[in-house]
């Protein structure tokens, strides 16, 4: 599973580069506004999430809530900030992990309206004592356009070792729907 990981993000990392090269900036000379057709534009978006995690996981299940800010530099690429809610369950055992994620990532688009994505962040914990220090994630989806936005990926989890509910590297396959308005 941890070289499956590394393949997706470098993968994703590859489109990202080779997807952006052909980008140009502006010229000085010009007095055009940025319109809204160009590309450039402003979206915030509302979601819920839920995934399951692989049988070798300590973890069972989670689900959450985020907020997320999106940026199109072009109509090939945007910028995402988010942040929400998010809570894993433990197999076999009464106890949770609450925590804010805090991410920031890219979104890729190859096609027109679906997208590749990864994101990077950490996670603040929520119960005093625990401590989240780094998530990845990496996954594909479409945004339709009324605002409807649907998306898979593999969202991974490094937790501190100093930790009271420390757990192993572990991650989850998650389903995301959401929401985006666009500003």
């Amino acid at each position: 599973m941890k070289t499956i990981t590394k393949l997706l993000a470098t993968g994703l990392t590859a489109l990202a580069i080779l997807t952006t090269s052909n980008l140009k900036a502006q010229t000085t000379g010009s007095t055009e506004p940025m319109t809204a057709g160009s590309g450039m534009a402003f979206k915030i978006g509302v979601g819920v999430n839920g995934g399951l995690f692989p049988d070798r996981s300590e973890m069972d299940y989670g689900y959450g809530a985020d907020l997320r800010l999106q940026y199109d530099l072009s109509p090939y690429v945007a910028l995402t900030a988010s942040g929400g809610y998010t809570r894993l369950k433990w197999k076999g055992s009464p106890l949770k992990f609450e925590f804010i994620p805090v991410m920031g990532g890219v979104r890729v688009f190859p096609i027109e309206r679906m997208y590749l994505a990864t994101e990077l962040g950490s996670g603040l914990a929520i119960k005093e004592g625990a401590n989240m220090n780094f998530i990845y994630t990496g996954g594909l989806g479409y945004e339709w356009k009324n605002g409807l936005d649907l998306g898979i990926k593999y969202e991974g989890y490094v937790n501190n070792s100093a930790s009271d509910l420390y757990f192993m590297k572990t991650g989850q396959f998650n389903l995301r729907l959401g929401y985006n308005f666009k500003l």
